[in-house]
């Protein structure tokens, strides 16, 4: 049996860990290559090692790696930001294009908010009655974000394998709409959180520079 890591040892900045952090991008431009099984299955296993509150580990995951769904998918994200341009207007704008007029990524017919990646995971989560319950109004926000925790996992292990992701939040609507989860398999009471396209990357992501972190108050 393996010596289990030591979780209170000192983090080497050089650590493959540490590079993986680092070099995670979100990528928008990928090969037609198809993921294999066992590859989105490692994925998948480090996504449910991520933090869960109180144990609960809510996650479900739907993959979808067809591609007529994948664009229904997109489609029906698109029209629904059509309905509420005035919210959505931004959020598909890609870097340097404008958003007005034929030119925006709402009016283009060919754009895929999936930018052509082969694979979709979905994380998703069961909500019970019990979390809309007065007297347990938090749960709720722990699944939002144990999913994303799990997002985050599935990215920096799809990082260390070679593969390219991107959060897609823009979907989330679209995904939650009664057509799309009957086509996805997902029951009522499952609610989509955090989509991820998982794929083999056209070329290098150039970094994005970041701030330095925004220490509000240091307290000692």
């Amino acid at each position: 049996m393996p010596t289990p890591p030591d979780i209170l040892a000192p983090l080497n900045p050089n650590s493959p860990f540490t590079e993986v952090l680092y070099r995670r991008r979100a990528v928008r431009a990928y090969k037609a290559d198809v993921i294999e099984e066992h590859r989105l299955k490692k994925l998948l296993d480090a996504a449910v090692h991520a933090p869960t509150a109180r144990h609960q580990e809510p996650w479900q995951f739907v993959v979808v790696q067809n591609r007529e769904l994948l664009k229904r998918i997109s489609d029906r994200a698109k029209e629904l930001a059509r309905a509420n341009a005035a919210h959505h207007g931004n959020v598909l704008k890609p870097p340097g294009s404008p958003v007005d007029g034929v030119t925006s990524p709402l009016a283009d017919p060919d754009f895929n908010i999936f930018y052509d990646a082969g694979t979709l995971v979905v994380i998703c989560a069961r909500l019970t009655p019990e979390f809309f319950s007065p007297d347990s109004w938090p749960a709720h926000s722990f699944v939002v974000a144990d999913c994303w925790l799990a997002a985050e996992n599935l990215m920096l292990a799809a990082c260390a394998d070679s593969l390219g992701t991107c959060c897609i939040g823009f979907a989330v609507q679209a995904l939650n709409d009664p057509n799309i989860k009957a086509e996805l398999g997902m029951p009522a009471a499952v609610e989509a959180f955090a989509p991820v396209i998982v794929g083999v990357p056209s070329g290098v992501t150039a970094p994005v520079p970041r701030k330095p972190p925004d220490v509000l108050r240091w307290i000692r």
